[in-house]
C-alpha cells in the first residue's frame, strides 16, 4: 500500500495596489503564502507598470516600488526587527489590515502536499 504525501495547511493573501483607499479599487500585483508547520513563507510581486499606469496615470511607481521592496524584505526575513520574527508572525504583519496603497486581501486557507507548486498555481491564477 502506497502512502499519501503529507499535506500541509497553508494560508495565502493576494498583494494589491490600491491607489485610492476610499474607493477600494485595486489591482492584484502579487502573492504572499505561509505554512506555519514548515516555517515557510514566500512572497512574489509581478508589477505590471503599464497596467498600473492605465489604471492610475498619476501613480508614483518609483515610491511604490520602494514600499514593495520593504514588503519583500520582511517576507524574506532580512535583518530587521520584523524580519527576525518567525514566518507565521511575519505573515500576520504583512497581511494586517492597513489604509495604504500597498494592501493584501484577507488570508485564505488551503491544504497541499507541494507548497511551491501551489504558490505558482495561485500566482498564475490570481495575479498574472
Amino acid at each position: 500500500m502506497q502512502s499519501q504525501p503529507e499535506k500541509h495547511l497553508y494560508e495565502y493573501a493576494v498583494v494589491r495596489y490600491c491607489p485610492n483607499v476610499e474607493r477600494e479599487e485595486f489591482v492584484n500585483i502579487g502573492l504572499v503564502m505561509m505554512c506555519k508547520r514548515r516555517r515557510w513563507l514566500r512572497a512574489e510581486i509581478a508589477l505590471d507598470r503599464n497596467r498600473i499606469m492605465a489604471f492610475t496615470p498619476q501613480a508614483d511607481l518609483d515610491s511604490f516600488e520602494k514600499q514593495l521592496e520593504g514588503f519583500l524584505s520582511v517576507a524574506r526575513g532580512d535583518r530587521s526587527p520584523i524580519g527576525s520574527l518567525e514566518a507565521h508572525e511575519r505573515f500576520r504583519w504583512l497581511t494586517a489590515v492597513r489604509s495604504a496603497s500597498l494592501t493584501t486581501s484577507r488570508p485564505h486557507p488551503g491544504k497541499t502536499a507541494d507548497l511551491d507548486t501551489t504558490f505558482a498555481t495561485l500566482m498564475d491564477a490570481l495575479v498574472r
